[in-house]
């Protein structure tokens, strides 16, 4: 039995046309509406490559990636918070610094000017002091004692007992207004003192200070000996009103006046 080959419409469809037929039927159920709302078959489901629609897919992050980065974030914000508080404790620390140098300065210059004032004072103090010209001795005569040994008739000063060559000093602060050969007196010294009164001091054998000399309490001014009109070594002391003879004042009562026990 001879058999013929099936030909013209019995033939099988090829792929191209099977796929042709079905994006057909889909295009007509789309157009029908029946695809919006029956859930596409497997073979409809598999979703366009990026390579067919041209568009950039969305990616998603996991829960894991995302909590790193909130950790990484928030481990900077700690560190730029520490670094803030360390540069605001380093200033804070600069400007404590700053106050407590200050203050150390301050309370220096004050120690400083309270240290100046007490050596003024202690100087004022010091010049203001009176001494016993020759330094525990005694009055060996008097003031105003009787004598013919003196022009006047009476003792003008008082003598002080001394070897000769005992230092003799200015009894307080004052200012050199003779110094030399006072006839009867021998070598002699007068002072003015800075409270106007004169103190004189005579038969020196050595004078150690000149005229407009500045002196202070107790500074030696020269040496006790016996020149000029004496009977021996000692020292002549007299207080004045002037520097001129004949203006005498008790010279005891002078020194006690101002502190000086004799």
């Amino acid at each position: 039995m001879a058999f013929t080959r099936a030909t013209g419409k019995h033939r099988r469809p090829s792929r191209m046309q099977r796929s042709t037929a079905r994006a057909a039927g889909v295009a007509a159920l789309a157009t029908t509406g029946v695809i919006g709302t029956v859930a596409a078959p497997a073979a409809f489901a598999a979703e366009p490559s990026a390579e067919q629609t041209g568009l950039t897919p969305v990616v998603t992050m996991g829960d894991t990636a995302a909590q790193q980065i909130d950790a990484q974030a928030l481990a900077q914000q700690h560190a730029a918070d520490e670094a803030a508080a360390k540069q605001k404790a380093e200033e804070a620390a600069r400007k404590r610094a700053a106050q407590l140098a200050e203050r150390a300065k301050e309370a220096a210059e004050k120690a400083h000017e309270a240290k100046e004032r007490a050596a003024r004072e202690a100087e004022r103090k010091r010049l203001n002091t009176f001494v016993a010209p020759i330094s525990g001795s005694y009055v060996s005569t008097g003031y105003q004692a009787s004598s013919g040994l003196w022009s006047s008739g009476s003792h003008t000063g008082v003598d002080f007992h001394a070897a000769s060559g005992t230092s003799v000093h200015a009894v307080g602060a004052g200012t050199v207004v003779e110094a030399g050969w006072g006839g009867s007196y021998g070598n002699q010294i007068v002072i003015k003192m800075n409270d106007g009164t004169y103190t004189q001091y005579g038969h020196l054998s050595s004078i150690g200070v000149s005229v407009g000399q500045q002196v202070t309490p107790g500074q030696q001014i020269g040496l006790s000996g016996a020149t000029g009109n004496v009977t021996g070594p000692h020292l002549h002391f007299e207080a004045r009103t002037s520097p001129e003879y004949g203006s005498d004042i008790d010279p005891v009562a002078y020194l006690r006046s101002h502190g000086v026990g004799v």
